[in-house]
């Protein structure tokens, strides 16, 4: 009687002609996505020509402080990123921040090549894979933190100006959910080893199953879990108010440039208030993070577009054409000055990291040292100005 065989199976990879294929159809999908959105559905919410002409009229007072929050936002971001990862400049953040931040945005699934891009430029500063890790994981976790905090912040605001609705109640529920669960986990991960390694176990669990969907091999997280659980205590220990600090105003600042954006082209605080752009605001984020198209083209601006023109439809005193007009030049505005300037900015950015050899430095030994192209945590994360 012949033995069993006793060979390992082995899995089958998805051969370079399917991923291919696969990668054509997201990108076809992504791009109709975008040409539905603004050729065939925002023109029939609002006319361009009439929406040009609102931003035409803006003064030069309204473009300047315009500018001015627009810069400060742009400048919020990278203060995160110093805090995270230790030995890291203003500027060498800003420069990093920009050029990945560019090619995520830009590219259809470009958030894999933005993170490549990201790595290299760390690694060309002489950081180390463990630091480069924990500096994506720490500053993922912060905004997220702040993402699923935001309904539940803008419920409150609601609640207190007296313009509460039961729209928001449901992703500020989401929000409390997910963001309770996150900060459990997050607590057990620093608790103790033996929780470290159970939670990195459950999630390497979890996102292996999705992986499978994608004929992607399985992970395990127990052992990073724990090596994360001993850098994060350190670093957040010694850096946890700048980082939460830092992560507040970058939000906060992206806030503001939506709310002067609808100021500046007529949507009185009696039409739409405060709290209630901070719904719509709180809101929008939170889906965004879906990576369905680049920077979330498309899908941003009609989700912002439509949420505030319910938000304001009922309370305003202008003709409803003329307010939709407002709200899509609003919210046009706000991506052109937080998405679209980002491009040449990053273009710029990348440029500075080729030419200046100065910052150049060897990367120091690390025993051990994790392989990059593996490293749990290291994967596209959603970009600030989406």
């Amino acid at each position: 009687m012949a033995a069993a065989s006793t060979a390992p199976a082995v899995r089958k990879t998805p051969s370079p002609r399917r991923k291919k294929i696969v990668r054509t159809i997201q990108i076809l999908v992504s791009l109709g996505i975008v040409v539905g959105i603004f050729v065939g559905i925002l023109p029939k919410f609002a006319n361009y020509s009439e929406v040009w002409a609102t931003i035409r009229d803006l003064t030069w007072l309204e473009i300047t402080t315009l500018l001015a929050v627009t810069i400060l936002n742009i400048l919020t971001y990278w203060p995160q990123m110093v805090a995270a990862m230790p030995g890291l400049t203003f500027w060498q953040a800003g420069v990093n921040n920009q050029s990945s931040t560019t090619i995520a945005n830009t590219l259809p699934l470009g958030g894999a090549l933005a993170t490549g891009v990201s790595y290299t430029m760390y690694r060309s500063w002489g950081f180390t894979n463990s630091a480069i890790v924990l500096e994506a994981l720490v500053t993922g976790i912060w905004n997220t933190f702040i993402k699923l905090a935001m309904p539940v912040i803008a419920l409150v605001a609601l609640v207190v100006t007296g313009a509460a609705t039961a729209a928001l109640l449901v992703p500020t529920i989401i929000g409390v959910g997910v963001l309770s669960v996150a900060v459990i986990m997050f607590g057990m991960i620093l608790r103790s080893k033996r929780l470290a390694r159970r939670v990195g176990s459950w999630l390497g669990t979890m996102v292996s199953w999705f992986r499978k969907l994608f004929r992607k091999p399985p992970v395990d997280w127990s052992d990073a879990a724990v090596k994360f659980r001993h850098q994060t205590i350190e670093l957040v220990g010694q850096r946890w108010l700048a980082l939460t600090l830092s992560t507040v105003v970058s939000h906060t600042c992206l806030y503001l440039v939506l709310l002067l954006s609808l100021r500046h082209v007529g949507v009185s605080e009696q039409e739409i208030t405060w709290a209630q752009v901070l719904g719509v605001f709180a809101f929008i984020r939170l889906i965004s993070a879906l990576p369905i198209t680049p920077g979330g083209v498309g899908l941003v601006e009609f989700g912002y577009i439509g949420a505030l023109y319910v938000a304001g439809r009922n309370r305003t005193n202008v003709p409803l054409d003329v307010f939709k007009t407002q709200i899509a030049a609003a919210v046009l505005l706000f991506r052109a000055l937080t998405f679209g300037a980002q491009i040449p900015l990053g273009v710029l950015t990348y440029g500075i990291w080729r030419m200046k050899k100065s910052w150049r430095k060897p990367v120091p030994h690390e025993p051990h040292e994790p392989d990059a192209a593996r490293a749990p945590g290291l994967e596209p994360v959603p970009t600030p100005y989406t």
